[in-house]
């Protein structure tokens, strides 16, 4: 007959073998709750593969969300409805389940600065990298800069497949400085090989009508637009600057908590 302390040391061995440490690390405890709730072997082993799927989820996502390049941890449940009653809450709130994803849906955010499309962006970017969906951020500039280097330096088509990689990629403040023909054309490529295959999260400060004046080439404007508007969701964003009535939000609390 085994003896037990050889016995554990001997599962102890092959879990670290397999590599599920979090079972490993899980099983005396286990073991304990096993024994005092008199579980069967089939409960037993149930609640050790539950510790590690667990553990193997949260390492996946947390190296989702370490890829995804996010500037701020903004989601859905900060973003304040009332401050911007222009935005679509329900219309947001379907499109953090991801279903844009699956017929790769493009999202675009146009408005005037400090009205909120870059947190709406990120809010949903941070729902896809929930939901399982490789996800990448990044501003307009970053992109043609990163495309340029690559050109450069004989690296396009492997920048070229990065960028295609990603199930949602966030493109944001496009427009806020004028594109030139080569990053126009690299912007336009990384559009046209995510068409109908994958989705885009764009914000831009300028309305469909100016981008022939982002990219100086109505030519490359217009098969950008026609790609990214053929299956999108579009939210135009009026109003005052989201970020200014935040300001003046917590000026007034301080300025009255001041007072009392």
């Amino acid at each position: 007959m085994t003896n037990p302390g050889t016995l554990y040391q001997q599962v102890r061995s092959h879990l670290a073998f397999l590599k599920l440490p979090a079972m490993a690390e899980a099983l005396p405890g286990e073991l304990d709750t096993a024994a005092n709730e008199k579980l069967s072997h089939t409960e037993f082993l149930a609640r050790l593969l539950d510790v590690e799927a667990q553990a193997t989820q949260a390492r996946q996502h947390a190296g989702r969300l370490r890829f995804a390049n996010f500037p701020a941890p903004w989601r859905v449940c900060d973003f304040d409805f009332d401050a911007q009653p222009c935005v679509d809450a329900a219309l947001i709130r379907d499109l953090a389940t991801c279903r844009y994803a699956d017929d790769a849906t493009n999202v675009l955010f146009i408005g005037p600065p400090g009205v909120a499309k870059t947190m709406l962006a990120i809010a949903l970017g941070h729902a896809a990298v929930d939901a399982g969906l490789r996800t990448y951020y990044c501003t307009a500039a970053d992109l043609a800069a990163r495309c340029r280097k690559a050109a450069v330096e004989g690296r396009w088509a492997n920048t070229m497949r990065f960028f295609k990689g990603p199930s949602v990629l966030i493109v944001d403040e496009l427009g806020y400085l004028p594109m030139p023909a080569e990053d126009a054309n690299a912007l336009s490529q990384v559009i046209s090989q995510r068409y109908l295959n994958a989705s885009i999260i764009l914000t831009t400060n300028r309305g469909a009508a100016s981008w022939g004046d982002i990219f100086d080439d109505t030519t490359i404007a217009a098969a950008m637009l026609d790609r990214l508007l053929h299956r999108s969701v579009v939210f135009n964003i009026t109003g005052d600057s989201y970020r200014m009535r935040a300001h003046q939000a917590r000026s007034r609390k301080l300025t009255q908590g001041g007072n009392t």
